[in-house]
């Protein structure tokens, strides 16, 4: 499987399967597959809205506002994931309305390495065991 359709299997699973997950854990790719993906959308949306001027008042599209709305709890569920990985709550995210530092703060929190094994939110996503094809414990 190539990056790109990881990518987008993983940002399907979270607007999905994840849509208002709040409890658990999230690994550091998993976010930032599924904040390339929101960019990417957010973008092209905006061409969209700017070539076809569909625009709420001055600045805002209609369709990169509505994206926005639709990926707003699953963005929210996947940050808070992502701090109980690295041991911190979901009031964390206030930080982010501190002005230019609560947003270089909460960046450098999501790019931190999560914690090792189980904490107080799950154990270690990285431990999941996954089967290899072909038998129960990679057996070919």
């Amino acid at each position: 499987m190539n990056f790109l359709t990881e990518c987008l299997d993983n940002f399907v699973e979270i607007v999905t399967k994840k849509y208002c997950l709040f409890s658990g854990r999230a690994r550091r790719r998993e976010y930032w597959e599924y904040v390339l993906v929101e960019t990417v959308i957010g973008m092209i949306l905006g061409l969209i809205d700017n070539a076809l001027h569909l625009h709420i008042g001055d600045n805002a599209g209609v369709l990169s506002t509505l994206a926005s709305l639709v990926l707003l709890l699953p963005g929210l569920g996947l940050s808070v994931r992502r701090l109980h990985d690295i041991g911190r709550e979901w009031y964390w995210l206030l930080i982010a309305f501190i002005p230019i530092a609560g947003a270089i703060w909460l960046l450098v929190l999501t790019c931190k390495e999560g914690d090792r094994g189980p904490n107080d939110f799950g154990p270690d996503p990285k431990d999941v065991f996954v089967p290899a094809a072909g038998g129960p414990a990679g057996e070919a």
